[in-house]
């Protein structure tokens, strides 16, 4: 990949995992998961972002800052190229994520990718969010790209445990949307994210039911 070795995506990447507290041999995976979007990138636009080096920060670290705050099952909603649950199943082989998305085109780069990775802690759901029914409710149902907040809640009520949480990767926080929350909903936590080698303002608003 192109760049120059200060500023290549891998050492990008090394950087990232080192000032998240994260083990650099997660860099292997996740520049493995990088060649494959950025393949399959060209033909499919599962991204905007075009440079690798910038993947690195806007998609993988910017997914991993979410981290400490996934456990147990976890769903990704509107998953698109995979984010964040493939960083997060890379980083941490105990969660089990679920990546939803309605798109065919991504759904396969997605089975692709599980493939390519052998990842045996990650299923690929092709539905629309309303339209699926699990097995089982979910520990933790993440998005980062999903409309507003109350759209994401009241969209995704049914996938959630009695006691999960609802996490939304926001950019800069937007008080009105923040108190549009549906009946049955309460904000608990709203936590400022750190992304290195990102200059702009990033947030996680964390929900529960009532």
């Amino acid at each position: 990949m192109k760049g120059s070795p200060k500023n290549s995506p891998e050492a990008r990447l090394l950087a990232g995992l080192v000032a998240l507290r994260l083990d650099p041999a997660l860099a292997a995976p996740l520049l493995k998961y990088l060649g494959e979007l950025v393949l399959w990138n060209k033909t499919y636009n599962l991204t905007s972002v075009r440079e690798p080096a910038e993947m690195v920060t806007r998609h993988l670290l910017d997914s991993l800052t979410v981290l400490p705050h996934v456990s147990g099952r976890v769903v990704d909603v509107g998953s698109g190229a995979g984010l964040p649950g493939i960083p997060l199943a890379l980083a941490t082989s105990a969660l089990h994520v679920t990546l939803l998305d309605s798109n065919g085109k991504k759904a396969r780069f997605l089975r692709h990718v599980q493939r390519a990775l052998s990842l045996g802690n990650v299923e690929i759901v092709e539905a629309r969010a309303e339209a699926f029914t699990p097995t089982a409710r979910f520990d933790c149902i993440v998005t980062r790209a999903f409309g507003s907040l109350r759209e994401f809640l009241e969209t995704t009520a049914h996938l959630g445990a009695d006691r999960g949480r609802w996490l939304a990767m926001k950019g800069k926080l937007d008080r009105k949307e923040l108190a549009d929350v549906p009946p049955g909903f309460r904000v608990e936590q709203e936590v400022q994210l750190h992304v290195p080698g990102l200059d702009e303002q990033r947030h996680l608003i964390i929900a529960v039911k009532t």
